[in-house]
């Protein structure tokens, strides 16, 4: 599944070589030279995924890594230090600044590309192709094809975003809010009472197959999928 990714490196040749193999996997790419550049682009746009150099021109990416994930908007994006220090006690600095994964270079694109998908995997399991079932319950991203009693369900793409968030993420209890962060994207202004009727929209897709129940309203809380 396509993901917005921020790359985050001064060299332009490396900045280049991994901008077009994640374009060519699919990915939409934003590039940043600088820790400062990075944060801008961060606060306008939030990315799926950072991948961030260690040696900036302004500042160590660790200190960059650590401020986000201070900051409540930043800090569940997933980061993937790149750097040359390949030396244990680098490694450890890095995770411990709050980076998900580590490379160091020189690294083929293969394995970044492995890298990004297995950190996808388990930090926004929502941005993967994987192939997702839950009750007899089956959606496809890949396809976009959501399957229940061996029938194809008609859903909407914003109902297939919210079913697909819901299905990687099933027990726990999402607010308004939240959802509207995770499914619409934290730069986009609508109403909380907006997923309130994409909510009742999906529970009518759903209803032919009775996979309605699994969507719960938790009074006063939100919303979860329950299986």
């Amino acid at each position: 599944m396509s993901s917005d990714i921020l790359v985050v490196e001064d060299e332009p040749a490396i900045q280049e070589l991994i901008a077009v193999n994640l374009e060519h996997a699919g990915h939409r790419v934003q590039r940043a030279h600088s820790a400062a550049e990075a944060d801008a682009l961060i606060r306008e746009v939030r990315p799926d995924l950072i991948l961030l150099d260690w040696m900036l021109p302004d500042v160590a990416g660790t200190v960059l890594a650590r401020k986000l994930r201070a900051d409540a908007r930043s800090k569940d994006i997933p980061i993937i230090m790149l750097t040359a220090r390949a030396q244990e006690q680098d490694k450890v600095e890095g995770l411990d600044a709050g980076a998900d994964d580590y490379i160091t270079k020189p690294f083929s694109p293969k394995e970044l590309m492995a890298r990004i998908k297995a950190v996808l995997r388990r930090r926004s399991p929502q941005l993967t192709d994987d192939l997702i079932n839950v009750d007899g319950l089956q959606l496809d991203p890949a396809a976009h094809r959501v399957m229940g009693g061996g029938q194809e369900l008609r859903v909407g793409p914003t109902e297939f975003k919210l079913l697909h968030f819901f299905m990687t993420h099933p027990e726990r209890v999402y607010s308004r809010m939240q959802l509207l962060d995770q499914v619409w994207g934290d730069h986009v202004f609508v109403e909380e009472r907006t997923v309130d009727v994409h909510i009742r929209r999906l529970r009518q897709a759903l209803e032919s197959t009775g996979h309605d129940r699994l969507i719960e309203t938790v009074r006063g809380a939100g919303y979860r999928l329950h299986g």
